[in-house]
Order: structure tokens, then C-alpha cells, then sequence
């Protein structure tokens, strides 16, 4: 979490409530029910007639009856028992493996520096930080005067955790009189937020409270109010609601209300923090207004109004307009404008085939824009003078993930920067802006020993079956050995492929666990996600989602091919949407996988879609069509629905993981999907699904807790591999 008085970017045209690339929801060996003795088969759920019928098409639906109809609360108890005996049935199946999962839980925590900080970062008066103490699994954030003296606790997430199976920190902002901390947290995993004001100079919380939210808390009016999104009962945040410090919660102001419900609407200040930018969108239009931050009752500038497909977002700069849009060109242009005729825009940067510019960011002297090239990271550094003049940041590595990271200040001749790649630990820089020198102020450190010379990484391509080159990252050892039959050795395919989030070739010290035991890592740069730009994204959505399935199988076979690994040997996990993924490729191509983990799947497409009443749905039909109002998007989603196309025939082992408080993929659809597998299923492998009791969407909370759930996820992959034996890396 960055403590700065920014609490959400400027630029940030919509708030889209998309499903989370990669997460875990599985629970610890503690949450699994008490059990006089361990089940001696796996739980069937009972099938109970359920039908529907929608653009003449009649379904049958027999586990319907696991969505408790009650939801969001969860107290049927024919549900609970079933969910609890997966529970029962998961561990069962995994006590053998406890060993394995220990040997691998100590492994990845060695690696990780346990009394770890940040690298601190000036923000006017101060300067701010946050630190993990030995053992901890929570943060805590400091800072200290520029001026000079000591450090100032102002948080301490253990504290705010202390007797709670959950805990997340959500948005934390500063005030730009550096006085109070606003902050909020989620207690249950619901992703429903509870803020609370801190006065830092005397340490005492303020009785302000603001219940049930999202998103970020934005200071304006001089430090004398937040502005904040609350979130409705179908949790949407469709208002931008403004609180003044010390009045009642029921007298706070809307300074914007949203009518359509597939919007999401968010805050955040411009680059000079004079102006409030209100935005509202969902995954493909957006539309925005600015307000006087020290006014912000004041009669509201909207930009341009919306149109359908086109999305923004916008700075302000001593009265100029930057508009970054997808107007004109599908890889998007930067355009200007006056605050008199804010919706007259004038190119700035145009859009380009090979350059996908994916943003920017206002500095005083200079401003940054940020986007891929070939699927590459790049940042660059413009003139306001001439923006055709850029300096391109050079990194050494044939592939890498980098970005800008914390940059509060507005005034600067430095800039942090993050960077990683699959060998190189994740890094944090300062660019010297007139001398265009690198200066890497901390590497990840790993206090069991890494050697990078020891692994080797590649990006290459290839061929889909349509004809599309599709990228491939892959990191491995460069003494892999063949497996003990002596051929190639096992391989671990990731993607997530949706919402055009770009997967990007990063770092990770518990890939090594898998990666030391003689697997190569590989990540599908699939379409769905925006790796080779706007374009890549489109062709994986909509009418066109079935590129993301056979891109991930047709990779997978390409790995095959390539001698990486071999039919059979590879394992492959996602989460989310990349839960569906895995649902899809599994209905697709079964034989290819050895084992696979899909984390908090969404794999009930078509009810989920119908049902409008839920959270998310609204604003997602934007990304896989309506099929409520639309025959041809129905009977399309139905065509690849992991849930719907479940047949009779083997599948591979299956570990599927859920959160009973997850309000974005709802627990009733993994588990439905496992039930109905167990049902038609003809093969004996495991099939086993873990449910967290406690939490949501991203899993347990705590460093410590979240990593023991990745060493159960690589237990159970090297089980099924044949290599749960092997609990000592090469």
C-alpha cells in the first residue's frame, strides 16, 4: 500500500470491476470442518430438477439449489454441508501431502526477507515507508520529516488484524497537510470497505465512519473532506459522495450519481492536485467530469459526453487538458484540450500500429507516457514543447515487465520505476531525468541464495491454429535434466487471457519451487488480454472468446512440439477468468494436462450472465455479451461455458479452490462445476475442491497464510506429476 495525499490516479477513466488475474482462494488445514473420521469417498451432490428455458433453448440445471437464495448471506444448510464435506473430502485427499506441503511452505518463506521495507519515497513534508517485522504477516507504515527526526508509526495492519481470520487493507491517503490518514479496510473478504480518519498528530481515530464502500478516498476542500464511492447492495459503486470531517455520514453530499448500472464510478485528483476527476465507465466507454477540488459542490466540467466503445481518461496541467482515447485509433492517441472546450480534442501523440500506448502520467517539467512494443514494456520520457521528442528508458533484457511505480510529487528530476523480468528479482529504480541515468536503489533479496546465472528465459512465438503468432515467455534451469524416463520434463502452463490484462514476464521466488524440481515455467501471452495491443484484446472477447481457449491449447501442443515437454506432463493453472480458461482447455483438450488448478473459477457462464441481479453482471456484458437480450451471445456463451460443456470423459486431475465471501466469481460456481464432473466424469483422478470458509475473491490474507495456500497448490501438482516424492529440489 503507497501512502500518498493521490489516493487513485487521474488518469484512470472507469473504475470496471474486473475478476483478479491470478488469485487464490483456498483456506488452511484450520478451516476444514471437524470430522469424527475421515470420509472414505468423495461427497456427490444430490441432483434436484431445475430447468429454464431462454430464446427457445430449454436447460436443465440439477445443482442449481447450491446457490443459496438467501445470498449474500450463505445459511442454507444443505449448502453449507456440502460445501463443508469438499472441505472434509480436500483434506482427506491431501493429508498424505502434508509432508511435501510443509517441505514447500519452509522452502518459499526462506526465500522471502521476513524483516523486509520498502524503499522510502518524499511526499512534501515527509518521507513515507512501510516495513514487514520478523514473523509478521501484515505491514506496517511509517514516516518521518524531511526536515529531520524520528519515525512516525501511523499503522500497523497486525494491530487492525488481531483476532480476525481476515484482514485486507484497502485505500489509505494522506491529506496534503500531512495531518490525517484516511484509510479502509475489509474484515470478511466481501470487498465491502470500512474507512476510518486517523489524526496523526495526536494518534487518536476521529469518529468519522464511512461504511459499506470501494475504491480510493480522495481529500479535497482543503483537507476537510473525502470523497468517497459507497457501494449498493448488488455492489456496484455507482455515486461519488462527498463526507465533510465531523459532520453525520447521513448528511454527506452526492456530487455524482451514476443511472447506469453497468458503470462504475471512481475518483481521483489531477497531476497539481487542483482539480477532482470524477469518471464513470464500464469495460468499454467511459465518460468524465471535473470538479474544483477546493469546490467540489461546484457545477461539474463534463469532458465529452459518452460514446458507446470510445473510453478516456484525463489530466489537467496549468489548464490544459491530457486526454488519452481510443477515439481514433484502437491503440489509442494523446490528445489536448482547453477547460473552455474540453471536448474539442487536438492530437497530440497519434495512435500507431506498432506503439500500443497504454497511458501517461504529468510532471511539471516533463510528462511520461507508458505503453508496449511488441508486447514490451516501454517508458518514455516527452517534452510538452515538442511531444514528438521522447526518450525512450533502455533495459538491458531481451524480456522484462517495467512501469512507473510511487511518484507523489509533482516537481520531480528523478522517477521511480519498477522493473522485473522471469530471472532478474523484482527491482526498484530512480531515472536520473537529466542525466538519463539508472539508479537501482533495491533488488528483492532472497536470504536462502539465488543465482540467476543458474536459469535461462525465452520469449518466442507460436502459431495458433487460425494462423495467429501468439508469445510465449518461459523460464527454466539451465541444467534441466530429462525426467526418469528420459524424455522431456514436465512443464507448468499460466495464463488469464480476459479484460485485456497483459500477463506480464515477472519474477516469482515460489516459481522456483516448481522450477528447481526440473520444470520449465511458461506464460501464454493468449488474446484476451492486451499483450500486442488493443486488438489482441478484442479478438479474445465477445464473439470471439473461443481465441483465448484454443490459443492456450494450441501453445500448449506448440510447447510439445518444441520439445520443452511432452503430452501429458504439463500442468496448468488460472484464476478467475483464467478459472474459465482452465475450464475450457480441460473440456477442449484433457489429454494434454497431467494437472490442473483453477482458483476461484468462473466456469457457470451462462447463469451468471442471465442473472442481472448480480454483482457484476451488468457491467460485464460488455465483455461477453447479453444473453438476455441476445440469442446469438446465448447460444454462443452456452457453446463454451466451462459448466454447460462438461461431458462423459476423463479429465485430468482437478484441484478447484472457492471463497464463500467472493463477491466476484460467487462460490456456487466452482462448486456446482465440481459436483457435475464428479457426476459424468470417467476417470478415477482426483477431483477435489477447497472452499475458504473466511474470505473472497483473493484468497487468506497474510503473507504467511496466502503462501502456505501456493505450497498446497504445488503439493498437489507434484502429486499428481508423480513427483510428490520428490520433496527435495535438485
Amino acid at each position: 500500500m503507497t501512502f500518498s495525499r493521490i489516493a487513485s490516479s487521474a488518469i484512470a477513466a472507469c473504475m470496471a470491476i474486473v475478476p483478479l488475474a491470478a488469485a487464490s482462494a483456498a483456506t488452511d488445514k484450520d478451516n476444514a470442518p471437524v470430522t469424527a473420521k475421515a470420509p472414505a469417498a468423495p461427497p456427490i451432490a444430490e441432483k434436484r430438477e431445475h430447468n429454464y428455458t431462454h430464446h427457445g433453448i430449454t436447460i436443465s440445471d440439477p445443482y442449481h439449489w447450491l446457490k443459496d437464495q438467501s445470498y449474500p448471506t450463505v445459511d442454507d444448510e444443505d449448502v453449507l454441508d456440502y460445501v463443508k464435506a469438499e472441505n472434509a473430502w480436500f483434506e482427506t485427499r491431501m493429508a498424505p501431502q502434508q509432508a511435501l506441503t510443509d517441505t514447500l511452505f519452509e522452502e518459499m518463506k526462506a526465500r522471502i526477507k521476513e524483516d523486509d521495507s520498502t524503499v522510502p519515497q518524499k511526499d512534501g513534508d515527509w518521507v513515507y515507508w512501510s516495513e514487514f517485522e520478523e514473523g509478521a504477516q501484515y505491514r506496517k507504515h511509517y514516516r518521518r520529516p524531511v526536515a529531520g527526526g524520528d519515525a512516525v508509526l501511523m499503522l500497523d495492519e497486525n494491530q487492525l488484524a488481531e483476532g480476525l481470520e481476515y484482514f485486507r487493507l484497502g485505500a489509505a491517503s494522506v491529506s496534503k497537510n500531512g495531518r490525517f490518514l484516511a484509510y479502509s479496510t475489509d474484515t470478511n473478504g466481501s470487498e465491502r470497505y470500512t474507512a476510518r480518519i486517523k489524526d496523526l498528530e495526536t494518534g487518536e481515530l476521529l469518529p468519522d465512519e464511512l461504511t459499506n464502500l470501494r475504491g480510493g478516498l480522495t481529500w479535497v476542500a482543503n483537507d476537510t473532506a473525502l470523497v468517497y464511492g459507497p457501494s449498493t447492495e448488488e455492489w456496484r459503486t455507482l455515486e461519488a459522495k462527498l463526507h465533510v470531517i465531523g459532520t453525520p455520514v447521513d448528511a454527506d453530499v452526492t456530487l455524482y450519481k451514476e443511472d447506469d448500472e453497468s458503470f462504475g464510478v471512481g475518483t481521483g485528483l489531477s497531476a497539481q492536485e487542483d482539480w477532482l476527476i470524477i469518471a464513470t465507465g464500464d469495460n468499454e466507454t467511459s465518460e468524465v467530469r471535473l470538479v474544483p477540488a477546493a469546490n467540489p459542490t461546484a457545477e461539474p466540467i463534463l469532458v465529452k459526453p459518452r460514446s458507446k466503445g470510445v473510453e478516456y481518461a484525463v489530466d489537467v496541467r496549468d489548464g490544459v487538458l491530457y486526454v488519452h482515447t481510443n477515439d481514433d485509433h484502437i491503440n489509442f492517441r494523446l490528445a489536448k484540450a482547453s477547460l473552455d472546450k474540453p471536448g474539442e480534442w487536438q492530437t497530440a501523440i497519434a495512435g500507431s500500429d506498432e506503439f500500443y500506448l497504454t497511458g501517461f502520467e504529468l510532471f511539471k517539467g516533463f510528462y511520461v507516457t507508458e505503453g508496449r512494443l511488441n508486447g514490451l514494456d516501454q517508458i518514455q520520457i516527452r517534452s510538452y514543447a515538442d511531444p514528438s521528442k521522447l526518450t525512450p528508458i533502455a533495459f538491458p533484457e531481451a524480456s522484462y515487465s517495467t512501469g512507473l511505480s510511487n511518484n507523489p510529487e509533482y516537481d520531480v528530476r528523478k522517477l521511480r520505476l519498477s522493473y522485473q523480468s522471469m530471472v532478474t528479482p523484482a527491482s526498484v529504480y530512480d531515472y536520473d531525468i537529466g542525466s538519463g541515468q539508472l539508479e537501482l536503489l533495491k533488488q528483492q533479496e532472497i536470504p536462502s541464495g539465488y543465482d540467476p546465472s543458474l536459469y535461462t528465459t525465452a520469449r518466442f512465438e507460436i502459431e495458433a491454429r487460425d494462423g495467429t503468432m501468439v508469445p510465449v515467455s518461459v523460464v527454466m534451469r539451465k541444467d534441466r535434466a530429462p525426467d526418469k524416463d528420459g524424455g522431456a520434463g514436465p512443464l507448468h502452463l499460466y495464463a488469464y487471457g480476459a479484460y485485456g490484462y497483459a500477463v506480464p514476464p515477472g519474477f516469482s521466488t515460489s516459481r522456483l519451487s516448481l522450477i528447481d524440481r526440473g520444470f520449465a515455467y511458461a506464460i501464454a501471452h493468449i488474446r484476451g488480454g492486451d499483450d500486442l495491443g488493443r486488438r489482441w484484446y478484442l479478438q479474445g472477447k465477445m464473439f470471439e472468446r473461443r481465441n483465448t481457449f484454443n490459443d492456450f491449447v494450441d501453445v500448449a501442443k506448440g510447447l510439445v512440439e518444441k520439445g520443452y515437454t511432452e503430452k501429458g506432463k504439463i500442468t496448468a493453472s488460472g484464476g478467475s477468468a483464467g478459472g474459465e480458461l482452465m475450464g475450457a482447455v480441460i473440456n477442449q483438450a484433457p489429454e494434454l494436462f497431467g494437472a490442473v488448478v483453477a482458483h476461484v473459477p468462473f466456469v457457470d457462464v451462462v447463469n451468471t450472465m442471465l442473472d442481472e441481479s448480480l454483482p457484476l453482471t451488468p457491467g460485464e456484458w460488455q465483455e461477453w455479451g447479453n444473453p438476455i437480450t441476445d440469442k446469438e451471445a446465448f447460444a454462443y456463451m452456452l457453446s463454451y461455458s466451462p459448466y454447460d460443456q462438461v461431458v462423459a470423459k476423463d479429465y485430468p486431475p482437478l484441484l478447484v479452490t472457492a471463497g464463500l465471501n467472493d463477491p466476484r466469481v460467487t462460490y456456487w460456481e466452482p462448486a456446482k462445476w465440481v459436483a457435475k464432473l464428479r457426476d459424468v466424469k470417467t476417470d478415477s483422478n482426483e477431483l477435489l475442491l477447497k472452499t475458504n470458509m473466511g474470505a473472497g475473491h483473493g484468497g487468506k490474507s497474510g503473507r504467511w497464510n496466502s503462501l502456505y495456500e501456493v505450497a498446497e497448490e504445488y503439493a498437489f501438482i507434484l502429486w499428481q506429476m508423480g513427483l510428490a516424492g520428490k520433496a527435495d529440489k535438485d
